[in-house]
């Protein structure tokens, strides 16, 4: 993959002025792709400004040269196809069908944003006042500031930062230390297609460094953070503090509820999916499968069978369906939760093994809601089996978590499937499929500790936007 050791601050490629000196490594190999230094605080304000400036001058370009600058965009995308592969296979172990997934959907993510800068509406409102007009109007926020993560870097730093540019916003981004090469593959993008210098930032260096900085500092107008509770809990309490705006997309315990009418096969393949995408790193995985005790034996004996026919290993294998996870301290996470959980009590169905940084799928069955495994996100090819009575008694247990991001419902009763998901506190229950879905012109985004805000379509137009409120008085009222 190219070496993207320079940051990337008002449309020019400089070496950071921080004092770390960071390494981006392949997680399947343990080979090292190149060293960079770290932004500092200097790089961080330098950043800013220039986003504050470029932002005054593009909110003033019309819908339509925005929409073009976009088109352009996807050009740059589609040119830079290549190295979009090597640097999400390289530097985020991501298999083959994951790096389909994260180049096709960026690319629909920036073809849905074109409509964006027409979706710029306003109102006018009657007044109780003689000779008043009361005109509403909605208005770009001003400067973004967006922290991605590693797991899936490229799409959930771009679900930001394109509606962010696409509504009149400049942007700047974070990456996580673990795959800085997404950020600046971004900014290569955005330097390739002429976008206005400065409308577009991207800096890398340890959180624990500049994070807080990043957050705090006084020209951005609203953090948008995907990323783990924890730290999005820190997030939140320093933007309000500051009574800045937030966007936070954060960790999930989603669950797939199988009914006793439910297809068991299709049902176990979609739990496959659901699992163990992405080694199970994604915010919208399966923990928890809740199946109805009248056939719970029979569809654990599918899901360990199915499960044991995904190939595990080398990312750069087509056929690899499982690859590795994003570093050694995820494995040592992963790990101690399959430990804890069987120390818990719990049964293991399908044992999976540990090789560098590929581990092998883990299938848990008498499993309770306050295992480990179950009561947290492991976000690991972890997966725990829990026997419920009945309907009832599935979605108590599905609800019983702080989270509420995604979940799945198998019935072949679709009113059914639709009367249980209603029931789910959860911003997004999918029936008869699993829960790792996303399309652009559909609301995202997650209830309780999931998260706040949502993404994509007029959703995110109007997280991004702000509405102000000029009267006209037509005749004097003093």
């Amino acid at each position: 993959m190219k070496a993207y050791d320079k940051q990337y601050i008002n449309g020019e490629w400089r070496t950071g002025k921080g004092k770390t000196e960071l390494s981006n490594y392949n997680p399947y190999t343990g080979e090292l792709l190149y060293s960079y230094r770290s932004a500092s605080s200097e790089d961080i304000n330098d950043a800013y400004e220039a986003a504050a400036a470029a932002q005054k001058e593009w909110a003033k370009t019309s819908p339509g040269q925005k929409r073009e600058m976009l088109e352009k965009l996807v050009i740059s995308i589609m040119e830079m196809k290549e190295e979009v592969y090597a640097c999400l296979t390289e530097e985020a172990g991501a298999t083959g069908h994951r790096a389909d997934f994260e180049y096709s959907a960026s690319i629909k993510i920036i073809k849905d944003a074109m409509r964006f800068p027409f979706m710029m509406d306003g109102k006018i409102l009657p007044s109780n006042i003689p000779g008043k007009e009361n005109y509403i109007f909605k208005k770009p926020k001003g400067v973004i500031g967006v922290i991605a993560p590693w797991n899936v870097p490229l799409v959930l730093a771009m679900r930001s930062v394109i509606p962010a540019i696409a509504t009149g916003n400049a942007v700047v981004l974070k990456p996580a230390t673990d795959t800085p090469g997404s950020a600046f593959l971004i900014a290569d993008f955005f330097d390739r297609a002429g976008f206005p210098k400065g409308l577009m930032n991207a800096v890398a260096g340890k959180g624990s460094e500049i994070g807080d900085l990043f957050v705090q500092h006084p020209v951005s107008d609203l953090i948008s953070f995907t990323g783990s509770t924890e730290v999005g809990q820190h997030v939140g309490e320093m933007a309000s503090g500051l009574i800045k705006d937030v966007s936070l997309e954060l960790g999930g315990n989603n669950v797939m509820m199988v009914m006793e009418d439910a297809d068991l096969l299709h049902a176990a393949n979609a739990a496959i999916f659901g699992a163990f995408f992405n080694s199970g790193q994604v915010c919208m995985a399966l923990n928890r499968i809740l199946v109805v005790e009248d056939v719970y034996d029979k569809f654990v004996e599918i899901f360990v069978t199915e499960t044991k026919k995904r190939k595990v290993g080398n990312p750069m294998d087509p056929e690899t369906f499982i690859g590795p996870v994003i570093n050694k301290m995820q494995v040592a996470s992963v790990e101690k939760y399959i430990q804890a959980t069987i120390e818990a009590g719990a049964t293991v169905k399908l044992e999976g093994k540990t090789e560098g940084n590929v581990i092998s799928p883990w299938i848990f069955t008498d499993v309770t809601n306050d295992m480990p495994a179950a009561a947290n996100e492991a976000f690991g090819p972890v997966c725990c089996v829990i026997k419920v009575k009945d309907e009832d008694e599935a979605i108590s247990v599905a609800n019983a978590s702080n989270h509420g991001l995604s979940g799945s419902v198998f019935t072949k009763d679709l009113y059914r499937g639709m009367l249980i998901a209603r029931q789910i506190k959860t911003g997004m229950i999918h029936v008869n499929d699993q829960s790792i879905n996303d399309e652009p012109h559909v609301m995202f985004g997650g209830e309780k500790s999931s998260g706040v805000g949502r993404f994509n379509a007029q959703w995110v137009v109007d997280k991004f936007t702000t509405e102000q409120w000029v009267s006209v008085q037509l005749k004097y009222r003093f």
